[in-house]
């Protein structure tokens, strides 16, 4: 069988551990994915979406057709005013992943070099592999993306197509870039013709401290912004968002036009259905998601003191503890917690560069467990150091 270069060079995907991997008990509990909690999703609003829906017949009569390839115009709006920007810089896409893909596509030469977060999503790796892997790995630090250490690149002549991060509530690393390195970021961007790719899933998901804003990246002709109703509303909906440099938005739509025409119509058509209730889901998840990371930074401190450097978040889904003790071997640990009882992702499958290890960070996923479950986590955790 004959396969196209592109499909040849994509390697299997790397990056996070699944359950099937380690084979866990019945009974483990999972601090694995970035997922909303199951009781926050809004079931009771999306029934009754989908009933208005089909018992108007020219809107569900219009939700079964093709939808524009930009998105429909009342979504487009919305997505717009909140993001403070004009409408016909939003484009609608399948999902963050899918939003990330478009960008890496429409700007990112074959072979080229792109900067990207130490430690990194993995799923941005996957996305970039369709055009390069060539990366320049920058670190995370406690105010997010070292841009001095990428100026400091710059100047010495490296060259790259872009700069991939996360800005708000980074995963795995939990930190939130500062307005003043956003606008240094694009600075940099402008001054040596390149572009950011900030991808912000949890950024709707702060439960502390001040909010970094984003007319940093929006106000640049090179900055591409990536959202997505996956962390709120759910990821089964496969619907998110670009806000687009305007002399980006053709490219991206005639790119979009040979892979996936639009997204769907039908989702489309229930999201804006759900508009009058976001803010309340939104604000929902937000109480609960404080609850449980205090639960589980507390338990941690409590239970094993001193065994990690632990950060409070102030957003999002995810804790980046790391091991104090560089005589812990953090392999040997792992295979011990989930023996235990508890999987997590180690906190190695996240190092964007051989030179510069995660290993001794671990990422525990709180957003779907209950307190409860928090605490018990913990305590096996606690069983496996003994």
């Amino acid at each position: 069988m004959t396969l196209s270069a592109l499909a040849r060079g994509l390697n299997p995907p790397k990056g996070f551990v699944d359950a099937s991997m380690v084979n866990p008990a019945p009974d483990a509990i999972s601090l694995l994915g970035g997922v909303p909690a199951t009781e926050l999703l809004p079931t009771d609003a999306v029934r009754r979406a989908s009933a208005q829906l089909w018992d108007d017949r020219d809107a569900g009569r219009a939700a079964l057709r093709y939808s524009p390839a930009h998105g429909f115009p009342t979504l487009r709006e919305w997505i717009a005013a909140r993001e403070g920007v004009e409408e016909n810089r939003v484009v609608v896409t399948n999902g963050g992943m899918h939003g990330l893909t478009l960008a890496v596509l429409t700007i990112v030469e074959r072979g080229a070099t792109v900067a990207v977060d130490d430690p990194v999503f993995p799923g941005f790796l996957w996305a970039l592999e369709v055009s390069t892997s060539q990366t320049l790995p920058v670190p995370v630090v406690d105010d997010g993306f070292d841009v001095e250490y990428l100026a400091e690149r710059l100047a010495t002549g490296e060259r790259i197509a872009a700069a991939y991060t996360v800005p708000d509530f980074h995963n795995p690393s939990q930190v939130t870039l500062s307005a003043a390195k956003r606008q240094a970021l694009v600075d940099l961007a402008e001054r040596y013709d390149f572009y950011v790719i900030a991808d912000d899933p949890n950024r709707a998901l702060r439960f502390a401290g001040q909010d970094q804003g984003v007319t940093a990246f929006h106000s640049s002709d090179r900055a591409i912004h990536v959202n997505t109703f996956s962390k709120t509303l759910g990821p089964g909906w496969r619907v998110g968002w670009l806000v687009l440099p305007e002399h980006l938005v053709e490219p991206v739509i005639r790119l979009r036009n040979r892979l996936d025409v639009h997204t769907s119509s039908v989702n489309q058509a229930l999201v804006e259905r759900l508009f009058t209730g976001y803010d309340e889901i939104v604000r929902r998840a937000a109480d609960v998601y404080r609850e449980r990371a205090a639960v589980l930074v507390d338990a941690l401190r409590s239970q094993l003191p001193g065994v990690f450097d632990v950060r409070e978040p102030e957003g999002g889904m995810f804790l980046w503890p790391r091991l104090t003790d560089d005589s812990i071997d953090p392999t040997a640990l792992f295979r011990r917690v989930v023996a235990g009882g508890v999987i997590y992702q180690p906190g190695e499958y996240f190092a964007a560069s051989p030179q510069r290890s995660t290993a001794r960070h671990l990422r525990f996923a709180y957003a779907d467990r209950t307190p409860d479950e928090l605490r018990e986590a913990v305590r096996r955790l606690a069983r496996a150091f003994a």
